[in-house]
């Protein structure tokens, strides 16, 4: 009974240990921010140029509160323009898949759409939706879109074709080949581009407030670089990355947990 409980706690202490890239990957990090912290220091670096590390998280602790106001309305931004231009980009692709005559339609218009910059779109969408976070999300859903259109459109695509005919031959419908074959299928490449789509969101959030916004991380940054505060813009900008990682975590995480066989 006592080796049988040993082993289930050995289990979860394994289950909850970080794995070896993990391991390496925060070691990178803190060797990264050492080495960051003794060239500025060491070479008496002005702040404008690269402050230290501890000026950055001293800024971080005395503007906490400000900074996770700032971090809360971004991240909000990031994750409903997140999922809106999923919704569109899978919906998409999901039309795509089940009107093949589409497809000649829609792919020239979405590669277009894409060819123009996202930030070129900035004027128009502040102007059309404002200075609030409506524009913002816009922004976001614009650029995240057509990187889940083609992401869940290739999974979809590289079903063999083998297995749908043998289905076909069966009697499955296109429905049934849809939900049984095709979405498998597609799961592992469309998380692929969701995991790439969490840091352009926060990116993009960023960005267009910076150009125009009334709260946010970006628009902390603006009046720091405004004021010649530095220190203040890199606070913001380590707030900002946090935030992003965190997003990929949790993508990360639902990835795990729904793709078991991957």
């Amino acid at each position: 009974m006592s080796a049988v409980i040993g082993t289930g706690s050995g289990a979860s202490r394994k289950r909850w240990m970080p794995s070896v890239a993990a391991q390496r990957g925060l070691l990178g990090a803190i060797l990264l921010l050492a080495l960051w912290e003794g060239v500025a220091r060491g070479f008496d670096l002005p702040a404008y140029t690269l402050p230290t590390v501890s000026s950055i998280l001293a800024r971080v602790a005395a503007q906490r509160q400000a900074l996770a106001g700032a971090a809360v309305v971004t991240l909000f931004e990031a994750v409903a323009g997140y999922l809106l231009g999923a919704s569109i980009g899978i919906a998409l692709a999901v039309l795509v898949v089940l009107q093949p005559r589409t497809r000649r339609v829609v792919l020239p218009v979405a590669t277009a759409f894409n060819s123009v910059p996202v930030i070129a779109w900035s004027p128009l969408i502040l102007l059309w939706f404002g200075m609030g976070m409506s524009s913002k999300v816009v922004m976001v859903a614009l650029a995240i879109s057509f990187t889940l259109f083609l992401s869940a459109l290739a999974g979809m695509d590289r079903v063999d074709r083998k297995v749908v005919d043998l289905m076909r031959s069966f009697g499955a419908g296109g429905g049934s080949i849809f939900w049984r074959i095709r979405v498998p299928a597609a799961l592992p490449l469309t998380f692929a581009g969701l995991r790439v789509a969490t840091a352009r969101s926060v990116l993009i959030a960023v960005v267009t407030e910076m150009l125009g916004a009334n709260a946010g991380l970006g628009q902390l940054i603006y009046q720091a670089v405004v004021q010649i505060d530095f220190v203040q813009v890199w606070s913001a900008v380590l707030v900002a990355s946090a935030a992003s990682l965190f997003f990929f975590g949790l993508v990360s995480y639902a990835e795990r947990r729904l793709i078991f066989w991957n």
